[in-house]
């Protein structure tokens, strides 16, 4: 069987990062720049329970939201898609596992300082995180998860968006050299 590895037009790239990173903002100009398909997860999470992803905490606390951002990332099969999700995607190993599967997870890395100044509605954006955690520990807890899960490791900060798409492509290329070599 080949890898969706084996072939980097068939093969999907996945990005993580934190809430505000810029997975759904950066992945859909990555889809346009290589002729991919775009998916955002949170949208299918939305999808699925007809709620957004704010109702589905309020509703049923943070742990059904990662559990239900789990069932969704296990279901994926996207190929040649670029896959922007969820930020509490990281909690489930499974899940990670199975995005491997599908390509390369590039941890779109932005410091907690940059992260506070775009995240403007903490309250109501249906961040997965227990009641009273602040932005700053659901940064401290998720950051080291990024890392282990990160094939590579794009540092946003300070850069545009055309700097960041060159670089993705650019890293993801050699990625790929170097996974043939």
């Amino acid at each position: 069987m080949n890898s969706p590895l084996s072939n980097p037009y068939s093969q999907s790239l996945i990005l993580i990062g934190m809430p505000g990173a810029g997975k759904s903002t950066l992945g859909l100009l990555l889809a346009k720049n290589l002729a991919k398909d775009f998916v955002d997860t949170d949208l299918l999470i939305q999808l699925e329970h007809r709620k957004t992803l704010q109702d589905i905490l309020n509703q049923h606390g943070h742990i059904a939201l990662r559990e239900a951002e789990e069932r969704v990332l296990l279901t994926a099969q996207y190929p040649n898609h670029i896959i922007a999700t969820g930020g509490s995607a990281v909690y489930s190993a499974a899940a990670m596992q199975h995005l491997k599967h599908l390509g390369p997870i590039i941890f779109l890395d932005v410091s907690l300082d940059v992260l506070e100044q775009r995240i403007h509605n903490m309250e109501s954006r249906g961040i997965a995180r227990p009641a009273g955690q602040t932005f700053a520990e659901v940064y401290a807890e998720r950051r080291p998860l990024y890392l282990q899960y990160a094939d590579i490791v794009i540092d946003c900060n300070g850069k545009s968006l055309e700097q960041l798409v060159d670089e993705v492509i650019f890293e993801e290329a050699e990625a790929f050299v170097q996974y043939e070599a």
